[in-house]
């Protein structure tokens, strides 16, 4: 049986590069490239996955249907996450989230988790807040996969 962390771990060497699948309003379904990583979930402790994300088409399709899957792979090895969109953002707020400086830290440890560094982290704060960038979080319904 394939775990969680044997499905991020095909992505490691990648930063966390996996798909993304959204389910779109007419049912079809709309696939990106994403970095996603593993964390702890900042209210209620559970291992989840993260991701950040911006713009209209995934942010719009999670807040109106919030399944989706997560694919990762390496060569033909693969496994998929499935679950539910949390989103945790400047225009999607959670009870949990106090203010805007938990938000700027969740954004950088999500980012952290995914493999990703930065120089400047002033500068990164400064793109994610202009770019209205939302945190998403999923709690694995479902694991599978030949990885």
């Amino acid at each position: 049986m394939t775990t969680l962390n044997d499905a991020v771990s095909l992505a490691a060497a990648e930063k966390g590069l996996a798909v993304v699948s959204t389910v779109r309003a007419d049912g079809t379904v709309q696939a990106s490239l994403v970095n996603v990583g593993l964390l702890t979930h900042p209210a209620g402790g559970q291992t989840v996955l993260g991701f950040t994300t911006y713009g209209k088409v995934k942010l719009t399709n999670l807040r109106a249907r919030p399944q989706l899957a997560i694919t990762f792979r390496n060569g033909w090895l693969w496994a998929t996450v499935e679950g539910r969109a949390e989103l945790v953002g400047p225009d999607d707020s959670q009870s949990w989230l106090r203010d805007g400086e938990q938000l700027r830290l969740l954004l950088r440890d999500v980012f952290i988790a995914a493999g990703g560094t930065h120089d400047d982290w002033d500068e990164y704060d400064r793109v994610m807040a202009a770019e209205r960038r939302a945190v998403v979080l999923i709690e694995p319904t479902r694991v599978y996969g030949n990885g």
